[in-house]
């Protein structure tokens, strides 16, 4: 996440970048938003009830009956509606069919504020080339997001799916994720610290994020797989602090355990919030320990205490069965957790290589 680059941006022209910074904060909020939605979107089972991708004219809704009906067609055509929601009234489909519309307007109107952004710094040339291509590439970056997108609801259209597969619907996540933590970073980048920081924890810092974007992919799965709705018990899972192997690894191939059998997936996925919360605690306390006060302490203080919070709300969720409320704030939380991830590494890794504010 750390744009290296020769130059501190907000140091060579701080009064354009501040809008620059705006741009990328209003970004990364309708990020932010998007995944929210999307989770909706998931948890409402609304995500296959728009069966084609039309980048331009699937901008446009239903506007008439004639049109509801020919879309609510292509609908019932679908493994989802055959297999799964037989029956299902018109108003039921139009429920479903609005939140994957929104879903989908939400992710193109992002596209347009990034791409109108984007096009104002490079035509009026307000970064250095390097750091424009670096935005480019964030760009590019965005652009397959949404492809990928379009991959996971295809994987839910084929003959005998109700659902989209778990691995693309986890690679879409990781990639929303991956541009978010893009346009954090470089909007925190572009923002001088107020007072200079001695470099420390950077080590730490990185294994937090990296642990971080692990245990989202792993989220991933578990949505996914729908493994948030069953072993609804914590500590014990399956009666056990570890469940029996004959049930982890129930299925053949080995390897389809981790992605297809819900009891590996969710603990799988309860081992990375243990390894996350414990990292992230003991680095807010050997910060807190090193330099009291510092920048540092205080924002691993801040990034333990979301995990923390984050932790206790993915355990709240798996014991009420993953109410919708919940599913949507767990997912929201994990984002938060992300960005203070990577704010802090960011300023970690760039500890050092400014002057101070005045």
């Amino acid at each position: 996440m750390t744009l290296a680059l020769n130059q501190t941006a907000a140091e060579a022209n701080p009064g354009a970048h501040a809008g620059i910074r705006r741009w990328l904060w209003i970004t990364a909020a309708l990020v932010f938003i998007m995944v929210v939605v999307g989770g909706a979107t998931r948890l409402t089972g609304s995500g296959l009830s728009i069966t084609e991708w039309r980048p331009v004219t699937g901008a446009i809704p239903p506007l008439s009956d004639a049109a509801w009906a020919l879309e609510f067609e292509k609908y019932r055509a679908s493994p989802q509606y055959q297999l799964l929601n037989a029956g299902m009234a018109l108003a039921e489909f139009k429920f479903i069919y609005w939140w994957e519309w929104g879903h989908r307007q939400l992710g193109r109107f992002i596209g347009l504020v990034y791409l109108l952004g984007f096009l104002v710094v490079a035509l009026r040339r307000l970064l250095p080339w390097r750091q424009s291509a670096v935005l480019f590439g964030m760009g590019l970056l965005l652009g397959l997001q949404g492809a990928i997108g379009w991959i996971m609801v295809a994987s839910g259209l084929e003959p005998g799916m109700v659902a989209v597969a778990p691995v693309k619907l986890t690679l879409h996540l990781t990639f929303a994720g991956l541009f978010f933590a893009s346009v954090v970073a470089f909007a925190t980048w572009l923002t001088p610290p107020r007072r200079a920081e001695a470099a420390r924890g950077r080590a730490a810092a990185w294994i937090l994020l990296a642990l971080t974007f692990a245990q989202i992919a792993l989220g991933g799965l578990v949505a996914g797989s729908r493994a948030g709705f069953t072993f609804n018990t914590w500590p014990l899972m399956d009666g056990g602090l570890v469940p029996a192997a004959s049930t982890l690894f129930a299925q053949t191939p080995f390897w389809e355990n981790f992605v297809d059998n819900v009891a590996l997936v969710q603990f799988n996925h309860r081992l990375g919030a243990y390894l996350l919360l414990a990292l992230a605690l003991w680095h807010a306390f050997a910060m807190r320990r090193a330099a009291p006060g510092s920048g540092p302490a205080r924002r691993a203080t801040a990034l333990a205490g979301l995990t923390l919070a984050q932790g206790a709300l993915g355990i709240a969720t798996l014991l009420l069965v993953v109410p919708l409320w919940a599913g949507l704030a767990h997912q929201a939380l994990a984002f938060l957790v992300l960005a203070m991830a990577v704010v802090h590494v960011t300023r970690s890794a760039s500890s050092g290589t400014r002057h101070a504010r005045a």
